[in-house]
């Protein structure tokens, strides 16, 4: 496939991705008597990623999302110049997932996404169960590092083959079952920016943790995979 091709794939692939996942907690998740809650939003994340890994994958990959590039560089699975790419790519799908779901949600009385956080990601006052910044840094280091460590052993030549982004959707569904309290789950740096750009307040303050705590889990995921489990197949 093209550059242009598989940039284009992240592109949408993050997009379905941000669209779904956040466009279920700030649309559906905000009608109680729906019974959507924050099960179906874990649900609605895991969904997205298994419909567009199946749609996109074959395209560029099916990352959708920069700690998902850089764990598979440093695992050795795509070249470092791809890295900025890909991560450009994923960001401006999710910004443009962000801005029609802020054009829908708008279209409710009432709705303000500053005071309703827009899905965003937070710690301390602004996390779902009030958790610390430190507590945040550890959950999203260790549900984005063994993440990766699903992607890789799924997506292994070894592993069978066509189960991969049912293994990798199932993944995120537990992790956001884990983290929607602690932070609203990130493990996704192309996801919280989206939302961030438009909560336009705390959620933007906040938003380097959710870039570097995904990235360092990331790269602890592939350095784990690479050292113990990768061999010349993969």
């Amino acid at each position: 496939m093209t550059t242009s091709k598989r940039l284009s794939a992240e592109f949408l692939g993050t997009f379905w991705l941000v669209l779904g996942g956040c466009g279920s907690a700030v649309l559906a998740a905000a009608f109680p008597q729906l019974g959507i809650g924050f099960a179906g939003v874990a649900l609605a994340f895991g969904l997205t990623v298994v419909t567009g890994a199946y749609a996109l994958g074959h395209v560029s990959g099916g990352h959708f999302n920069p700690a998902v590039t850089l764990g598979q560089a440093v695992a050795g699975r795509i070249g470092k110049g791809e890295v900025l790419p890909y991560w450009i790519a994923q960001v401006l799908g999710g910004l443009a997932a962000a801005a029609v779901l802020y054009a829908v949600a708008s279209g409710k009385a009432g709705f303000d996404a500053a005071a309703g956080g827009f899905a965003s990601n937070g710690y301390g006052d602004h996390s779902p169960g009030g958790y610390s910044l430190a507590a945040a840094v550890v959950i999203e280091v260790v549900l984005t590092a063994f993440f990766l460590i699903v992607i890789l052993g799924a997506t292994s030549k070894k592993a069978p083959a066509g189960f991969a982004p049912l293994a990798i959707g199932l993944s995120l569904t537990l992790i956001h079952l884990i983290g929607i309290p602690v932070t609203n789950t990130s493990v996704n740096p192309a996801r919280s920016t989206g939302v961030a750009v438009f909560q336009g307040g705390w959620a933007l303050a906040q938003l380097w943790v959710f870039w570097l705590a995904p990235l360092a889990g990331a790269v602890v995921g592939g350095l784990i995979y690479r050292l113990l489990f990768s061999d010349a197949q993969d």
